[in-house]
């Protein structure tokens, strides 16, 4: 089931009720000819309500384009697409796989896996996630530029080939924060944001 707006499903449908994207999805599926003794599974791109959103994610305003997960039950499996996070939305089996690669420096913290979802007979379904391991990863890091600056501080880690997001705690100006571009050995990414003076710089070598 591709992405639905109201507008797109009002077209086939002139007669339905259709004011939100969860009546756009429920009409939808309601045309489906599902047969309920069989497994079922439905793959979609939508937003659906109690999803985590990342920053590389766009958010409507008052979330809008969200989906009330109970117009999946239906199905046996759902697997969603678009947030990068991986999650359940409610009961396991209604889920977003996430990326295999954060996308952001908002994805920093996150732990990008696969999911494997195995169904045997009817309403048996066993869900299970595959960590992935990334040649490169995504890191943030905080710092005063003294701390940054020093080689010390990257030694015995993998910061020199991974992406890098460096937060300068520092009160004072930094007037050379673009010289931690150098300090990081390898084909890194860095972010440097100067926290005292809310000024940012981007270096991408």
């Amino acid at each position: 089931l591709p992405f639905l707006k109201p507008a797109h499903v009002r077209r086939w449908f002139p007669d339905a009720q259709i004011e939100s994207y969860t009546d756009a999805v429920a009409e939808a599926i309601a045309h489906m000819d599902i047969d309920k003794s069989t497994r079922n599974v439905l793959v979609t791109h939508q937003f659906v309500t109690g999803g985590a959103r990342s920053g590389s994610e766009e958010l409507s305003v008052g979330g809008t384009d969200n989906v009330d997960s109970r117009v999946f039950a239906p199905f046996d499996y759902v697997a969603l697409g678009h947030l990068h996070g991986a999650q359940q939305i409610d009961r396991p089996t209604i889920r977003y796989a996430g990326s295999p690669l954060k996308y952001s420096f908002s994805e920093a913290s996150q732990r990008k896996s696969a999911t494997i979802v195995t169904l045997d007979e009817k309403g048996a379904v066993d869900v299970r996630t595959v960590p992935l391991t990334p040649l490169r990863d995504l890191r943030e890091i905080r710092g005063s530029y003294d701390e940054l600056t020093a080689r010390s501080f990257y030694e015995h880690t993998t910061y020199r080939s991974d992406y890098l997001h460096l937060i300068l705690t520092d009160e004072q100006d930094v007037f050379d924060a673009m010289s931690l571009k150098t300090c990081v050995e390898g084909r890194s990414m860095v972010s440097i944001i100067e926290t005292a003076r809310n000024l940012e710089c981007i270096s991408i070598p």
